[in-house]
């Protein structure tokens, strides 16, 4: 696609130089061009052809690299207010709540506001998919690590994919503002 795009962005340079050279060369004897609907046409038209010659490659690369035809992993996430729910959708019905710990169940180590009680267990260097979905209100999953942030909206089913490339613990979080918690 870069270079695609590169030798339209070339032609295009090349043309407008090269107006301006002529321009700037050549006699203005001719003072009849306020009658140019051809030109007029043309230079509206092109810039369109030219748009669409971009746009059409890079919509195409886009939707191919936001698909894994074949995850070794399906995961849905559903946000409720102060928790998520978790289901291994390849597993059958393996389901469960992972809750924020609170400051009075910490241990030494634990960071507060991010771990939880349950923790969603991955492979690493499989590709794995993430369904994302809300049953109250607006939530936001987010694992910065792994520079993933997705919108958990009610009734939409949202979905990321992502490769876990190292072994550890991953610390996710909400990124909505929404409440005390």
């Amino acid at each position: 696609f870069h270079d695609h795009a590169l030798m339209i962005i070339f032609l295009i340079c090349f043309l407008v130089l090269y107006a301006l050279f002529l321009t700037l060369t050549t006699k203005l004897t001719n003072t009849n061009i306020s009658d140019a609907q051809e030109m007029e046409t043309v230079w509206t038209i092109l810039p369109a052809i030219i748009l669409v010659l971009i746009t059409l490659p890079s919509l195409r690369i886009l939707y191919m690299t936001d698909e894994v035809n074949d995850p070794s992993l399906t995961i849905k996430s559903i946000g409720h207010q102060w928790y998520w729910t978790y289901e291994y959708t390849d597993y059958g019905g393996l389901i469960f709540n992972s809750y924020m710990l609170p400051p009075l169940f910490l241990e030494p180590g634990d960071l507060r506001l991010l771990d939880v009680d349950n923790r969603v267990v991955l492979p690493i260097e499989a590709p794995i998919r993430m369904m994302i979905t809300s049953q109250d209100v607006l939530h936001s999953w987010a694992v910065p690590t792994l520079g993933l942030k997705t919108d958990a909206i009610p009734g939409r089913l949202n979905q990321t994919t992502f490769t876990a490339t190292r072994p550890g613990v991953y610390y996710g979080q909400c990124s909505e503002i929404c409440g005390a918690n």
